[in-house]
Formats: C-alpha cells, sequence, structure tokens
C-alpha cells in the first residue's frame, strides 16, 4: 500500500499444510521441464498478501511431521527423505548455506523482507543448530523484533524471560517487541508493556489485536486444529473424521465457509453423526497411520453404516487412498513396511513410492462438467478397475474414481473446493443448497481487513524505519 515491494521468508516450517510453488531446484522430467516445489501454506499465503507468486526460496526447509519423532524433510521443493528429530538437528547445520542463498535471492528482488522466525528464538539448548532464528539473524545482519502471544498468557514473562536467554549480543539485535493477539482494554496491559521496556530496554512497537476473521484464512499448521473452523451454516451435514497427521486440510475452508453446510469435525472418541449427509476423508502425511485412526475409532463402521442410510462419501489425497481395498507401503516411506486393507469402497490399490507428485492442475467434472483447479502433492500410485469410472478428467486423462451407484468419490486434486462453479454442483448432486460464494474473493476481503486493522494497530513508519 505504500509502494513498497514486499517479499516473506522464514528459512524452516513444520507444516503438513503445504502449497504448491511455480519454481524448482529439482531437475527436468522426460518433457523437459522440472517440475514444481512445495513450501509452508503459511509463506504462499504470505506471497498471495504480497502479490507475488509463491517460490521455494520463501521457505527453502519445510518439515512435514510424519511421527511423534520425526519429519520428511523438504529442502527448496525437494524432498530429502524421513529423519527422526535428533538426527535432523545434527543435518540442519549443512542445511544454513542453501538457506541462506535462498534469503539472498528474495532479498534482491524485494525492498524490503519480512523474516519469520520458527518457534521461539531463545531455545539455548538449540542455539548451535538453528538455523531460523537468532542464529540466521546473525548471518544475515537483520534487526529482530520479538513477538509475543498475548492469547496464550504469560506475554510478560515470557519477553522478559527471553531478555534474559539471550546474550549480549542477541539483545542489541533486538530492536524491539510487539503485542499479538490481544483481547480486552489496552489500558490494563499498557503498565506491563512499560515494565519490560524498562527492564529491557526494548521498546513497544505495536498492540496487534484479536482478528476475528482469522479463522476464514488458510491455517497454517495442525495447532489450528485445537479450535477447528466448523461450518456455521446449516442444511447439509458434513462430517469429516479426523485422522492422524492430516494434511492440508484447508482443502475443507471453502464448504465450512458456505452458509447451507454444517461441517462437523469429528474427534478421536466420538462417533460419526447419525444425521451425516456426506463423509469427507481429508489428506494425511500418513496413509496407513490414518486407516490404523479410522479403525481404532470405529469409523469405519460408522461409514458402513452411513453408506447403509444412502449416505455419500469423498476423500482426497490419502483420503481417496484410503477409499480402496489395499494400501501397501514396502519401502516403509511413511513408517514401518508393510501393507494395509483399505476400506474397500472403491476398487483400487495403492503403492507408496519414492517418488512424490507435485503438479498444480485445472481438470473438469465428469458429472457436471465444472472446471476445477488445484493442486496434487501426494506419493504413492493407485491402480486398479475403479479408476475406469473417474470423478475428473485432468488436462485429458482420467483422474479418481466413481462408485457404481455414484455415493462413493475420491481423487488426488487438492482444492477442489475452491471452484466455485464445482463447489455449487456437488452441494446440489449431495443433497444441499449452493450459494453465490466467492471463496477466493472471501480471502482477499480477509488480508485486507487485516491490513487495515494492522496499519492501526502498529508503529509500522517505526518498523520501516528499523529495516536495513
Amino acid at each position: 500500500r505504500r509502494g513498497v515491494k514486499v517479499a516473506p521468508f522464514k528459512a524452516q516450517n513444520m507444516s503438513n499444510n503445504a502449497a504448491v510453488a511455480a519454481d524448482s531446484d529439482l531437475p527436468p522430467g522426460p518433457d523437459g521441464v522440472a517440475p514444481p516445489g512445495e513450501i509452508g501454506r503459511a509463506q504462499a499465503l504470505q506471497a498471495r498478501a504480497a502479490g507475488l507468486p509463491p517460490s521455494i526460496h520463501m521457505n527453502p526447509v519445510l518439515l512435514k511431521p510424519q511421527a511423534m519423532v520425526g519429519s520428511q524433510v523438504v529442502l527448496r521443493g525437494r524432498a530429502l527423505g524421513n529423519w527422526p528429530a535428533r538426527h535432523y538437528h545434527e543435518l540442519k547445520p549443512k542445511l544454513l548455506p542453501a538457506v541462506m542463498d535462498s534469503f539472498n535471492r528474495i532479498a534482491a528482488e524485494a525492498d524490503l523482507v519480512l523474516v519469520e522466525g520458527a518457534g521461539s528464538g531463545t531455545e539455548t539448548y538449540l542455539r548451535k543448530s538453528d538455523i531460523a532464528n537468532m542464529r540466521f539473524a546473525d548471518a544475515a545482519d537483520l534487526p529482530v523484533v520479538l513477538v509475543t502471544d498475548n492469547d496464550r498468557g504469560g506475554a510478560m514473562a515470557a519477553v522478559v524471560g527471553s531478555w534474559l536467554l539471550h546474550t549480549e549480543p542477541e539483545r542489541a539485535r533486538v530492536a524491539g517487541f510487539l503485542v499479538n493477539k490481544f483481547r480486552g482494554y489496552f489500558s490494563l496491559y499498557d503498565p506491563a508493556c512499560r515494565s519490560i521496556t524498562e527492564i529491557t530496554g526494548w521498546p513497544l512497537l505495536g498492540v496487534a489485536r484479536w482478528f476475528d476473521a482469522a479463522s476464514r484464512l488458510p491455517a497454517e499448521d495442525a495447532l489450528a486444529l485445537e479450535r477447528p473452523a466448523s461450518g456455521t451454516g446449516q442444511g447439509l451435514v458434513i462430517a469429516v473424521p479426523h485422522i492422524a497427521r492430516m494434511a492440508n486440510f484447508d482443502d475443507l475452508d471453502p464448504l465450512s465457509a458456505e452458509p447451507g453446510v454444517d461441517l462437523r469435525w469429528v474427534r478421536p472418541g466420538e462417533p460419526i453423526p447419525a444425521e451425516a449427509d456426506v463423509v469427507l476423508l481429508p489428506g494425511s502425511k500418513t496413509t496407513r497411520p490414518a486407516l490404523d485412526s479410522i479403525r481404532a475409532n470405529g469409523w469405519d463402521i460408522d461409514i458402513q453404516a452411513h453408506l447403509r442410510r444412502g449416505g455419500r462419501v469423498a476423500g482426497i489425497c490419502a483420503g481417496f487412498q484410503m477409499l480402496g481395498r489395499t494400501v501397501r507401503d514396502p519401502q516403509g516411506l511413511e513408517g514401518p513396511p508393510g501393507e494395509t486393507p483399505g476400506l474397500g469402497l472403491l476398487d483400487i490399490e495403492t503403492e507408496i513410492g519414492p517418488e512424490k507428485r507435485l503438479a498444480e492442475v485445472a481438470a473438469l467434472d465428469t458429472v457436471s462438467g465444472a472446471r476445477v483447479t488445484g493442486y496434487e502433492m501426494h506419493m504413492g500410485v493407485t491402480r486398479g478397475p475403479g479408476l475406469e469410472r473417474p470423478w475428473l478428467m485432468l488436462n485429458g486423462r482420467p483422474e479418481g474414481a466413481l462408485s457404481a451407484d455414484g455415493r462413493v468419490m475420491g481423487g488426488y486434486v487438492h482444492g477442489i473446493f475452491g471452484a466455485d462453479g464445482f463447489r455449487r454442483h456437488w452441494l446440489t448432486a449431495m443433497g444441499g443448497r449452493a450459494s453465490g460464494l466467492d471463496h477466493a474473493a472471501r480471502i482477499e476481503a480477509t488480508l485486507d481487513a487485516l491490513a487495515d486493522q494492522l496499519e492501526t494497530d502498529l508503529d509500522l513508519d517505526a518498523l520501516l524505519t528499523l529495516a536495513r
């Protein structure tokens, strides 16, 4: 808004909510074109807010959790493999040159780069292997603004505690602090901020008030599932089981925004509601453990009962794989090697392999003819007679599968419900009612509203003066 070209950067992100970036460090495919890479969903949203296409250099290291103590490591859009946490901390320092190169590329094309840290910058036990916080700021010679989350409480202690844990050079690099997610009357909190400045010497640069509309934006990671956004509408009931290692669940945002949809997250230990019209299985980073969680909660039995009552079932990506007869992982890429029976609702089988499919796609719905845009991001190859009844036509080839009666459907295309025309047809076919919602315009309006608020809440002149 001030005529400044802004770009986002986050050296390391941990999230199973990812997005496709157009650029790539990957080798060219058979067609001579390099496939795209992937970055965290948050950086893709930040790029959208800045009016830029997402780039692998905006988030050079992406960690996609696959177990409690391990993640798939993605370097500049390319998966390096699965790393237990203790081994990843040994790997991290070796990634710093690539991180610095990506930062320099972003900085060369922007007037202002907003760099986001990862977690807390004062975890002293991680200092030796840090590539995203104070060690990175030192390597890039950047001023630092500490942001504290007031919503979780203890903000004053967090800032002062951070000051105590920082070294003297790190304290000198911090140019001030921001209070985020503030609710209530600031006059009651102002003495705390003045005390923080008296103790640390860091000035207050703004207080970002709680932004109610934040739930309308794509979620950064699984922390959002602590307070999942459910549909506030009434009408078509769509039940979404909270499966293991859920990924790219922002696929459901357009549905939850529909006034004629009642989107319900089904927590572990809860049954799928009998009044559900549709059961929707979202993506997961680990398909076989997700199937295990479905059976552990009895949701497989609930889904069978749902179908007997005339209900419908849809699956996206890993959710599509789970609808088949078998999911095999002979190389143990997502956990221990082996195979797991699927739900048996589509006549397909999937084998997880080392190749990851990443692509932005355009398709047509075989039922309505509506246009669909989205992206593919999956490991595994799916085969079987069920593919002879495709859900979509993707660049002239069949994609996904439909059951013979049309009540079970699945496919690999993420973002499918973001296509307004397709979503309207699909909701009508599921027995609901569609609205005139323009989902993309809703996101843009929310970003504009957030910008309006931050212009009031933050001392932007002081922040721009600090940048160098």
